[in-house]
């Protein structure tokens, strides 16, 4: 009799994780600005577990090479009983590269003070995106400015995990300089200006060095060794062979997760 209650409750908590349900509310805005276009673009769309407390809470910044492209919630994103956020921020050349980084930080310090109104956790926040995004998760999480101005910590974020993110000045913000996007520079608009050896875990995702678009692998691996020459030690590279700039994403969610569940102390099928 006791050993077929345990199976009953083993069965019903089971069943309980599959039928766990979720919802999404889309077009929050997540801005004090009040200019036209920010009123218009400057919106989040929230997807979450229902009743659930204390979840991670993914923020995802879409890609477009900061000229185009809109907020997302990932399929691969859902349903691991996290809460996923995708954000827009203002698109170049309408704005400034200046504007769209406060844009980015003002949506991640919004997560940060109204997850648990959704069940996440302000502690286990991972900031992330591809391409642009990975760009502007790289920036947040390497100069602390961007997130202080909003009175949040650049450290207090649980991981930051961009897709492939350039990590010397984004090509589209050399373009608005009259620079072409095959003339590498770092200025403070990139992230390899900003290296630091005290910030939060730091993950490091691109395509194939061979398909990537503009040595996006080589840059990101040059990060990765001025981070550990600097001291940091949870920066990680990976590099997915056969998968170029657009085709790395998928299985880049695979190691995303594996970070995840990783500082939860949980284990992904290889």
């Amino acid at each position: 009799m006791k050993r077929i209650s345990i199976i009953t409750l083993s069965l019903v908590m089971t069943l309980g994780i599959w039928a766990q349900g979720y919802k999404q509310v889309n077009d929050i805005s997540y801005t004090v600005k009040t200019d036209a276009y920010s009123k218009e673009r400057l919106k989040l769309d929230i997807y979450y577990p229902e009743n659930t407390k204390d979840a991670p809470v993914v923020v995802w910044f879409h890609g477009g090479g900061l000229e185009q492209g809109n907020k997302e919630i990932p399929a691969k994103l859902k349903e691991k009983g996290w809460v996923v956020i995708g954000a827009n921020y203002r698109l170049l050349p309408k704005v400034t590269v200046k504007e769209t980084l406060d844009d980015a930080a003002e949506a991640v310090a919004w997560v940060y003070k109204n997850c648990t109104k959704y069940g996440g956790d302000p502690k286990k926040i991972v900031v992330t995106g591809h391409s642009a995004g990975g760009y502007l998760s790289m920036m947040l999480c390497l100069n602390k400015a961007w997130l202080g101005k909003y009175d949040t910590d650049a450290d207090s974020i649980w991981l930051y995990a961009p897709f492939s993110g350039q990590a010397i000045t984004h090509y589209n913000v050399r373009k608005m300089q009259g620079i072409g996007p095959l003339q590498p520079t770092i200025d403070e608009y990139a992230p390899l200006y900003w290296v630091r050896s005290d910030c939060p875990p730091f993950v490091l995702i691109c395509g194939d060095r061979e398909l990537e678009l503009f040595g996006r692998y080589d840059e990101n691996q040059y990060l990765a060794r001025m981070m550990k020459l600097a001291g940091h030690q949870q920066t990680y590279l990976y590099e997915l062979d056969g998968h170029g700039h657009g085709g790395m994403v998928e299985p880049g969610f695979h190691i995303l997760e594996t970070h995840i569940r990783s500082l939860l102390g949980q284990k992904v099928n290889p």
